[in-house]
């Protein structure tokens, strides 16, 4: 009998589902200057901000 790969394709999709729905939720959050008021950002924000682009880098770079 054939093996088939059923399994680990409904895995893959739940997981692509997931980081769609991650994506999907960031790019909102983006959109709203993650929750700060831009007339009140402060550096701290900014260390916030390069937090999250370092570990996008990270991702991305793994991903490409």
């Amino acid at each position: 009998m054939p093996k088939t790969n059923d399994a680990a394709l409904d895995a893959f999709i739940a997981a692509k589902i997931e980081i769609d729905v991650l994506l999907a939720r960031l790019l909102a959050h983006s959109a709203d200057h993650f929750g700060y008021d831009p007339d009140e950002v402060n550096w701290g924000h900014v260390g916030t901000l390069k937090h999250y682009l370092e570990k996008l880098r990270e991702i991305t770079d793994m991903a490409s």
